[in-house]
């Protein structure tokens, strides 16, 4: 009998792929937190994989300014167009928009007595940040992500 998360795994979402410019269907990724702590650093676990929050200005995408695509540091997928972010004064990377709406997927977030939108890859489930409608002209939103939940990829 299969487990519950590994019929979850079998399950296939379409993904936007930024090389090819197309959709491709891909599997659900689900690991236990025993595979994700041997994959990640001990800060990419805690914050993608636990919803933790790095300090303000630590993260090495807060000041970083260079031209590519953030992928998800769990599954790789593309989340972000460097095209798209911008200086929040927040000391975290912000975005405009998603590199596909699809790749992402969003979550009521009630912790710590505040209502927010907590933004996840649309893959592996990996926590990302959070959402805001504080940002600039035309979208007004403020991906306010975690740089340990990224990796950067160059064009």
């Amino acid at each position: 009998m299969q487990t519950k998360e590994r019929v979850q795994a079998a399950q296939k979402i379409p993904i936007y792929n930024a090389r090819t410019g197309g959709i491709e269907m891909r599997e659900k990724v689900v690991k236990t937190d025993e595979e994700w702590q041997r994959i990640l650093t001990p800060n990419q676990f805690y914050v993608a994989r636990k919803a933790g929050t790095e300090p303000a200005f630590t993260g090495k995408y807060a000041d970083f300014h260079g031209d590519g695509i953030y992928q998800c540091v769990c599954c790789g997928i593309d989340l972000f167009d460097s095209s798209t972010k911008f200086e929040s004064g927040t000391g975290w990377p912000s975005f405009t928009a998603p590199i596909a709406e699809q790749n992402v997927r969003y979550h009521d977030d009630t912790s710590y007595l505040m209502h927010r939108t907590e933004v996840l890859c649309a893959l592996c489930d990996a926590h990302l940040g959070h959402i805001f409608d504080d940002g600039p002209p035309p979208s007004h939103k403020r991906f306010c992500m975690n740089s340990a939940s990224l990796n950067f990829v160059p064009r």
